[in-house]
């Protein structure tokens, strides 16, 4: 049996082979039904965004009995170092609400929160392993780990290793992948959706199906669509991750009707290295991200601070330093540390392809900084160093509430003089990783009509859903999100499939 005849076997359709997609053709598996993913990408370059990810995972736990069902690895001498702490539903909650500026979906949060333990446990069960994220979400104090923003597990191995195990578990259970075969349309008629039509090896061929499930990413990966929706000079940004992140699903699910849902103008995006290629690079990862703002002070290409960079921990604030880098001039930014905090930067800066300078004084420095006013830099450093509350503690753990005083723009945490050398800055630009705006979605993840009705037959999961982020973003919610809600679309299609 060929790929195209295997594929008109299934009893759902899934397109996308990431996340949430196989998260989905697993569920279809366990309901009793067969499912097929379809793949844009080559097998190489599957799974998605997924594939790009450095696995932080956010879910609700109430301390270290609950963790160690999620990763039992962790060793007696790791409990008495790390201060795990605890992760409640309540904070969870807490955490969307703010993030979103109190606009996100309550009932998909609702869902989200408290499905969120169980989706690990799931995840744990496909074979993922987990491990605590020391030095990415704890740092070692009066010698202790303490943890912080809510996250403290994360998928070992990264997004390589999440596509690679789910993909081991759909194999084993006879779930086929279709790869280098997009979907182009939906096949729709009053009665709802019958399946996909795809191209494969250059034709097009109408796959039918009793449900489809649409896991296949936003549209982060398509310029037009990001100069439309997000604003001029998105098109010019770069992308995090995948090139096969272009919206069909979203357009597809669109043309037969479907409501569009969420933040339209808003996306996730980080600091990420100036010179990194157009789209994600897989050899690398996650790595041109650049995410220690808070340690640092960031100059524009006027030599000046733009933003406060201490104003919350990472987890919660680095989606939205690709949005204010990319309305900088120039479209980039430096990012400045004081060799006394050098020890704390995440690994991501100490790879090789990196954009990067180094300096014994902050002068050499300043000449050093591409494209910067040198002058003004070094009147900015003086400024700062100048309002820098140096009695309060340093604590990167917490916090410390260590700021500046008088400056147009105050640094309210984490402020420390620059100073000691030496020196290092990197050079950063907007790094897209996804886009907010989407589909309309019911608890049960069937895609809705632009009347509120669900489309029968139609159901969706993970990045092209809209409704959960406005603004922001929590670090690690995408992963579980796409959990989530792939375990319910797969469930959902399963049984309208059974009929």
């Amino acid at each position: 049996m060929n790929a195209i005849d295997e594929a008109r076997s299934a009893d759902v359709i899934v397109v996308g082979a990431g996340n949430a997609a196989t998260s989905a053709a697993l569920t279809v598996h366990e309901q009793g039904a067969k499912a097929v993913m379809l793949e844009s990408a080559h097998f190489e370059a599957r799974g998605g965004n997924s594939h790009y990810t450095g696995g932080a995972y956010r879910f609700a736990h109430n301390g270290i009995e609950d963790l160690l069902k999620i990763s039992p690895d962790i060793s007696d001498e790791e409990r008495e170092s790390i201060d795990f702490g605890t992760y409640t539903e309540d904070q969870y909650f807490d955490d969307m609400a703010r993030m979103s500026q109190y606009r996100a979906d309550p009932d998909m949060i609702e869902i989200l929160v408290r499905s969120s333990f169980d989706a690990a446990l799931w995840m744990r069960e496909q074979g993922v392993r987990f491990q605590p994220s020391l030095g990415r979400q704890a740092f070692k104090v009066d010698g202790k780990f303490r943890f912080w923003g809510g996250l403290t597990l994360q998928i070992w191995g990264g997004g390589a290793q999440l596509v690679a195990t789910l993909h081991a578990k759909a194999e084993k259970a006879g779930i086929p992948v279709l790869y280098e075969t997009p979907a182009v349309a939906l096949l729709h008629d009053a009665g709802g959706v019958h399946g996909v039509r795809v191209n494969h090896q250059g034709q097009n061929y109408d796959l039918k199906a009793k449900s489809v499930v649409l896991a296949c990413g936003g549209f982060e990966a398509n310029a037009e669509m990001r100069a439309r929706y997000l604003g001029p000079g998105w098109d010019l940004a770069k992308v995090r991750g995948t090139r096969f992140n272009t919206g069909k699903g979203i357009t597809m699910a669109l043309d037969i009707g479907a409501m569009p849902y969420g933040h339209w103008s808003g996306c996730h995006a980080v600091a990420w290295d100036l010179n990194a290629p157009p789209f994600g690079d897989l050899t690398v990862g996650d790595r041109f991200q650049k995410h220690n703002v808070p340690f640092c002070i960031m100059v524009n290409a006027n030599g000046e601070r733009f933003r406060d960079e201490g104003s919350d921990f990472h987890s919660y604030t680095y989606a939205r330093y690709g949005g204010e880098i990319l309305r900088q001039p120039g479209m980039f930014a430096w990012q400045v540390f004081d060799h006394k905090v050098v020890h704390l930067l995440r690994d991501e800066y100490s790879i090789r392809q990196i954009t990067k300078a180094k300096a014994d004084t902050i002068e050499e420095l300043a000449s050093k900084l591409e494209g910067v006013d040198g002058q003004r830099f070094l009147e900015t450093v003086a400024e700062f160093n100048g309002a820098v509350k140096t009695d309060i503690p340093f604590d990167p753990n917490v916090k410390d509430g260590r700021c500046t005083e008088s400056l147009a723009i105050d640094k309210t945490n984490w402020a420390n003089t620059i100073d000691t050398p030496p020196f290092e800055a990197y050079a950063v630009t907007a790094g897209v990783t996804f886009t907010f705006g989407g589909l309309k979605v019911s608890t049960k993840a069937e895609v809705e009509d632009t009347a509120g009705n669900p489309i029968p037959g139609l159901f969706g999961a993970g990045e092209l859903v809209g409704g959960l982020y406005y603004n922001n973003y929590a670090s690690g919610t995408g992963l579980v999100a796409g959990s989530v809600f792939g375990r319910i679309a797969g469930k959902q299609a399963a049984a309208f499939a059974r009929g």
